[in-house]
């Protein structure tokens, strides 16, 4: 699940510096002062925000993306809530030093379906995989004569 959340210039400040602002709040958002906030609303423990969500930023737009990642998909769109949401509180408190505000664009919606492959498709690609590496193996080793 992913939730996306906007840095926005504030009235007399430059547009550029809301991009570099993102990026700088792209790498915040995963550190404990943040993830420590966002338990709160996950109802999960700081290990497991830790280990379930990532950030990512454009280089083109002052946007960051926060997605995580569970087997329940309500948990995970609560986590990537959470930590948009703690986000936008961490960055409104410095606000008024960096002139640029963080609102939150998109809310994440549970997943209908989940992302990663089955067990069983990945287990053939897994065996194929190493059935094509075994073959060429055989190729290229030195032949007895």
């Amino acid at each position: 699940a992913t939730s996306y959340v906007v840095a926005v210039p504030a009235d007399a400040s430059d547009p550029a510096s809301a991009l570099g602002f993102a990026q700088a709040y792209g790498r915040v958002a995963t550190q404990l002062a943040v993830l420590g906030d966002a338990q709160m609303w996950a109802h999960v423990p700081v290990a497991t925000l830790e280990r379930s969500v990532r950030t990512a930023t454009s280089p083109d737009a002052p946007m960051v993306s926060v997605t995580a990642t569970s087997a329940d998909p309500e948990e995970a769109a609560d986590m990537a809530n959470a930590v948009a949401r703690a986000l936008t509180r961490h960055a409104a408190a410095s606000a008024d030093d960096t002139h640029v505000e963080l609102r939150q664009f998109a809310r994440a919606t549970e997943p209908t379906e989940a992302s990663s492959a089955s067990a069983p498709v990945t287990g053939l690609v897994g065996a194929s995989a190493g059935g094509l590496l075994g073959g060429l193996a055989l190729l290229v080793r030195p032949r007895r004569t």
